[in-house]
């Protein structure tokens, strides 16, 4: 078993969780900036190994624990960690958006592609500043399932 795999199975740290943010709030901001749709697909590709590789396929995750090991560390022994479910869920919403971004522009309509990928720039630079939209959706979900459960 390797270090990584304590620290997934306790959830995903908070800086990791932090740099995949990051990541989506600066990888759209450049892709607006150049003009360039190629980085929103690069940031779907990211999005879509995460989501279907779990943490050993996500490069933000791999990037910290090598550029960031201390802070994982500290994070975990803290529990500053997100549930892996939540991680998930908040990564689907955003590459639902990115997919849509993509299409947008594949269909020659640049502007709502913009909005999408927007979108997700926006709920990034929220998560970033303390509310998580994607959070929020996924909890109340929950809570209507346990309601529909016990009715």
């Amino acid at each position: 078993m390797d270090e990584t795999q304590g620290v997934v199975s306790n959830g995903i740290p908070l800086p990791v969780v932090r740099l995949n943010r990051w990541l989506l709030l600066t990888g759209v901001i450049l892709a607006f900036i150049l003009q360039q749709p190629w980085v929103i697909a690069a940031l779907l590709v990211m999005l879509l190994s995460a989501i279907t590789l779990g943490p050993r396929g996500s490069l933000p995750f791999q990037a910290a624990f090598r550029l960031i090991p201390d802070r994982i560390r500290e994070a975990t022994q803290r529990g500053d960690v997100e549930d892996r479910r939540l991680m998930r869920f908040n990564n689907s919403i955003a590459a639902i958006l990115l997919t849509l971004s993509l299409v947008s522009f594949g269909v020659g309509a640049p502007v709502i592609g913009w909005i999408f990928a927007g979108m997700v720039a926006l709920a990034s630079a929220i998560a970033l500043c303390g509310f998580c939209f994607g959070c929020f959706i996924f909890y109340r979900f929950r809570l209507a399932q346990v309601q529909w459960r016990s009715n």
